[in-house]
């Protein structure tokens, strides 16, 4: 959960969303001569842009957010086949679902991605989630996360065959302002981890978070979302610091340092800087 992106200019938005496309007319062969491979990697280099200036926004930041009530989602599958000197096949789907209920807001989102190569399996991943929270009030609401992610080609003790978590408790808005919001949350868990080699461990886990929003002006604002998790094995932390900037109609930026923290590691901090900039002209 991070906080909400304020108003971006209209020019700013249609060029994050925007593809470089060429003109089927002008050259037939686009698979041959490149141009598609091209526009699929602006495609990709835009999407990634797009999700790191996201993890700015947060529905839920000012209070129960406003969903369509009852049942509503999204699907989608897909398929690609090769056949002569390679044989390969990969299929990957997705599903997200929201149910909303007056306070009570459920979402459910589940990814599957299967490979295979000249009939052997090269990938046979599944990755779920569950997320409710019931809101009492616009400060203080109660939340439960499910999460499950399976790699069905695991077979060693260094590989994570099956990584499953259950937490629930309890969040307050300490600042509910226009310019400031602060939430913290809190909570205890459980955790289940089965390598590849079908050994398995269950721990018990705390998990404690805080989201932070300051706006500055309408052009600037900052935020800080942190996690902490405490089980038998370890203590880890994540801790990102959020800039972000509208500098023009047309430009716009975003800079993060995500700090990381486990105490199992020989390392145990490990530092990020990331920067996003969508500009027009």
């Amino acid at each position: 959960m991070t906080v909400k992106l304020r108003t971006l200019g209209a020019g700013v938005l249609a060029i994050a969303a925007a593809q470089v496309a060429f003109t089927p007319a002008a050259l037939a062969q686009v698979e041959i001569t490149g141009v598609e491979t091209l526009n699929d990697r602006l495609d990709d280099i835009n999407e990634a842009v797009a999700d790191d200036m996201a993890r700015a926004e947060d529905a839920a930041r000012f209070g129960n957010p406003e969903f369509r009530p009852g049942l509503s989602g999204s699907a989608s599958i897909g398929y690609s086949g090769k056949t002569g000197n390679n044989e390969s096949q990969d299929i990957s789907a997705g599903v997200r679902l929201r149910y909303a209920q007056g306070q009570f807001v459920q979402t459910l989102g589940a990814a599957l991605d299967f490979s295979e190569s000249n009939n052997t399996a090269t990938k046979e991943d599944v990755f779920a989630v569950y997320d409710a929270n019931y809101y009492f009030d616009q400060n203080f609401y109660a939340f439960a996360l499910a999460r499950l992610q399976t790699n069905g080609l695991a077979e060693t003790a260094e590989d994570n065959r099956r990584d499953g978590f259950l937490g629930f408790g309890p969040g307050y808005r300490l600042v509910n302002t226009p310019d400031m919001t602060w939430r913290v949350q809190a909570g205890i868990g459980v955790s289940y981890l089965q390598n590849g080699a079908r050994e398995s461990e269950t721990e018990t886990g705390y998990l404690a978070a805080s989201r932070f929003f300051y706006k500055i002006n309408d052009n600037f604002f900052v935020t800080n979302d942190t996690d902490v998790l405490k089980s038998d094995s370890a203590l880890r932390a994540n801790n990102d610091l959020g800039l972000n900037v509208k500098m023009t109609d047309t430009i716009s930026t975003r800079v993060s340092y995500l700090t990381e923290y486990n105490d199992s590691r020989a390392i145990k901090t490990d530092n990020k800087l990331g920067v996003s900039l969508v500009f027009g002209f």
